[in-house]
């Protein structure tokens, strides 16, 4: 096997975040995915979005199971903590991870095989205890590490590129995330960088389970006509909810804007966006509207993609379980071991 290491020389004048890290410092490994995957184009927008909230790469751990979207930790931060865990495993692992220090960022990046089926359980226990994570699935609904089987996220009546029919009923991973607890919900495409950077920075920005489909066409095994998980597909279906933008907390800037208008923003850096305002019947803080309305669209042939669910002041796994807040991995031998005494009060507290 031939490993290509990338070159440690670099440009001089290339742009810096407010740590003095250039776009090189989050990168990774070269991959070695097939030229034009869409999970690459995933990497890519994970390095643009912590380069942009200027993440020291250290403070992040990434965790993966097993596939092809399993590899691509390896592609990006390269700096940061990494653990490849068993197939369908992942969550377990990012959990505990969690609970023994939660000052780290945990980025679980997983793939349609991995989660919605042999890590099923796992995805659906990880997420309704309120971990606070970002979890990546990179959705192509195929097997690709094994020749391009149906996955459960493949929608019925698909074709594969060998002319077999899907016939089972997918599993809406988003649909899912709703349901069991997830507090931060948005679905992307991986050839829509403009949406899922942000989406990301969102994600990496709120507290408690955040959770993100983005479907990553397999250019081997699942990129052609009769595939709803192709390049073509769904950029031709791709119903877009809402235009995101990411800013870190900053003095409020108010817009006072009519539905429909256009307006230009200064923005605290000097820069001026341009904001187009949406219809005003959608809302990604209403839970059960958000459901119905991926069935609605899903109905109509549309992938719904954008920031499709948020809950404001969410709470987290260390929350919930009331923990120290000095993480488990800092703890001496007397706070662990406190003895009898200790030991027999909280038994007494318990009875």
């Amino acid at each position: 096997m031939t490993y290509i290491a990338k070159p440690k020389l670099r440009h001089p004048g290339l742009p810096t975040n407010e740590l003095g890290y250039t776009h090189r410092d989050y990168e990774g490994s070269i991959s070695t995915l097939c030229a034009g995957c869409g999970h690459d184009s995933i990497s890519s927008a994970i390095i643009q979005a912590c380069f942009e909230l200027s993440i020291e790469p250290h403070r992040v751990a990434k965790m993966s199971g097993i596939g092809c979207s399993s590899k691509t930790p390896d592609y990006l931060l390269g700096n940061s903590h990494g653990f490849n865990s068993v197939h369908g495993r992942m969550p377990s692992v990012l959990t505990g991870a969690n609970l023994a220090n939660r000052e780290l960022i945990y980025m679980g990046v997983s793939g349609d095989g991995d989660t919605a089926s042999i890590g099923l359980g796992q995805f659906v226990h990880c997420v309704r205890r309120g971990v606070n994570m970002v979890y990546i699935t990179e959705n192509n609904g195929v097997y690709g590490l094994t020749k391009g089987q149906f996955s459960a996220t493949a929608d019925k009546g698909s074709t594969s590129k060998w002319g077999g029919t899907n016939r089972d009923s997918p599993i809406d991973l988003v649909s899912l995330a709703l349901n069991i607890g997830a507090t931060y919900v948005g679905r992307s495409f991986s050839g829509d960088k403009t949406q899922l950077v942000p989406l990301i920075k969102g994600a990496i920005a709120h507290r408690g389970p955040a959770f993100l489909d983005v479907i990553s066409p397999c250019v081997a095994f699942n990129n052609h006509a009769g595939s709803t998980k192709a390049y073509d597909y769904v950029r031709e279906h791709n119903e877009i909810v809402n235009k995101l933008d990411f800013i870190t907390g900053r003095a409020h800037i108010k817009l006072d804007q009519e539905p429909g208008t256009v307006e230009e923003v200064e923005m605290h850096d000097g820069s001026v966006i341009r904001l187009a305002k949406l219809r005003e019947d959608y809302d990604p803080h209403d839970r059960i509207a958000a459901t119905s309305y991926l069935h609605e669209r899903a109905a109509a042939g549309e992938i719904v993609t954008g920031l499709i669910y948020i809950e404001e002041g969410a709470s987290d796994l260390h929350a919930n379980l009331n923990t120290v807040t000095t993480p488990l991995n800092k703890l001496g031998e007397q706070e662990l071991c406190p003895g009898s005494k200790a030991l027999d009060a909280f038994n007494a507290a318990h009875r």
